[in-house]
């Protein structure tokens, strides 16, 4: 048996390559091999502004912070309605999303790609793809309305039903006045709150009283992709508030509408709805509203949490076929009835009923109380924005032709389904849409 001896050298330069010892130069060893960080896929784009084109769109768009330690190889722009999406693919901001039906209210987004993968999506924005080419909102809102005021005494019919007091048939004749006006840049509104119309089957835990109302808003606003929580989203002509929300709230362990559930206000962490959505039933919570889905808070306000229905023809007598402003919202943008275009852009289409783009959750969240109970869409917890599943984007808006804007504006609805009246804005908002 012949043994072979390896040399020195040999056995190091084999030793060396199996990585057991360090191999380099001259001096004492170390270990050179270093861990390097994984690759990720990149952060979410932030989406711009979307353009509207004959059956496509341009969906503009930011880099994402962080290209997850690669470079970013391409975009994907998405834009969905329903059941139906169309893609665009490109390298930089704008990309091209073309196979879109005119007339359609599309929700785009963008994601990016790198050697790892891809983004989740970013933030979507509405568009209308149309056949007359793009178009081109105006950004100005002067001019239009610009001189409103009206004074008078309305009769007023509901009952003060105070907390464990009798309930008492009221029948007042109050006041009411409101005005509107513009100047360089603002638009400015004073009132006392009183409704200009009838107000019947309300149970009112207060007694309806005029208020001292006043406040402005922008001429010029501006609508941005990203959308901003309000309380008091706008202001109704007639100098009522729109506030859709409630103080009411139920704790997790609520067993009916008197045991865990505080109308008031409470400690508890499901914020109550005031009106209950078509699809929610049985409806549990009363809050009192009456016919024009309104009530009043205990300091003598009355307010509206949904579709404002008297006052819709003391504004337009003809509010059956036509669109009807029916509000300034805090941004500075116009608030329109339920009624729009059937197709966004083309004043000539048939009106149709706006409505929101809001689903039930496909379960409850943790330590919600049961929904046998409460059935989901009770609470404002219950509800999520779904792009594409009604006519409008996340705050009740789109962008479209008005009667008062032919060439277009960005504008919200009040709808008869949730969220009712929006709950943000796009715009930048008055400093009154924060207060409680």
């Amino acid at each position: 048996m012949r043994v072979h001896f390896l040399s020195r050298q040999t056995l190091s330069a084999a030793v060396c390559a199996l990585g057991l010892v360090a191999c380099g130069g001259g001096g004492s060893s170390t270990n050179t091999n270093t861990n390097t960080s994984a690759v990720t896929v990149p952060g979410a784009p932030t989406i711009g502004a979307a353009t509207a084109g004959n059956a496509s769109a341009s969906i503009a768009f930011s880099a994402p912070a962080s290209n997850g330690g690669a470079s970013i190889t391409g975009y994907t722009a998405t834009c969905v309605s329903g059941s139906t999406s169309a893609s665009g693919t490109g390298t930089s901001s704008p990309i091209a999303v073309s196979g879109l039906a005119n007339g359609t209210v599309y929700n785009c987004s963008v994601t990016a790609s790198n050697s790892a993968g891809t983004s989740a999506a970013s933030g979507t924005v509405a568009v209308t793809p149309t056949s007359g080419g793009s178009t081109t909102p105006t950004n100005t809102t002067a001019g239009v309305l610009c001189s409103v005021m009206n004074s008078g005494n309305q009769v007023l019919s509901y009952t003060n039903s105070a907390p464990g007091g009798a309930a008492t048939a009221v029948n007042d004749t109050l006041a009411f006045s409101y005005s509107w006006s513009c100047n360089s840049s603002l638009r400015s509104f004073t009132g006392n709150g009183v409704p200009n119309h009838a107000v019947t089957d309300g149970k009112f835990a207060t007694k309806l009283s005029a208020q001292s109302i006043s406040g402005s808003v922008t001429l010029t606003p501006v609508a941005n992709s990203a959308s901003t929580p309000v309380k008091l989203p706008g202001y109704a002509l007639n100098s009522v508030k729109m506030d859709p929300g409630t103080a009411g709230t139920c704790t997790n362990t609520a067993t009916s509408v008197t045991s865990g559930c505080d109308y008031a206000g409470g400690n508890g962490t499901w914020r109550m709805e005031a009106m209950g959505d078509p699809a929610v039933s049985p409806w549990k919570f009363d809050f009192g509203t009456d016919v024009n889905n309104a009530h009043v808070q205990p300091n003598g306000q009355y307010h509206y949490h949904g579709m404002p229905t008297n006052l819709i023809p003391k504004l337009n007598n003809a509010s059956t076929t036509s669109m009807t402003l029916v509000a300034w919202a805090a941004d500075g943008f116009p608030i329109y009835a339920n009624y729009g275009y059937s197709t966004a852009n083309n004043a000539s289409s048939a009106l149709k009923e706006m409505k929101g783009s809001y689903l039930v959750k496909s379960s409850p969240d943790a330590n919600r109380p049961s929904v046998t109970l409460f059935a989901m869409g009770h609470f404002q917890q219950d509800w999520v924005y779904a792009a594409g599943q009604g006519d409008l984007d996340e705050c009740n808006g789109r962008t479209g032709v008005t009667p008062e804007f032919p060439q277009g504006v960005y504008h919200y609805y009040v709808t008869k389904t949730y969220p009712f009246i929006q709950r943000c804005v796009k715009g930048s908002a008055a400093s009154w849409a924060f207060m409680p």
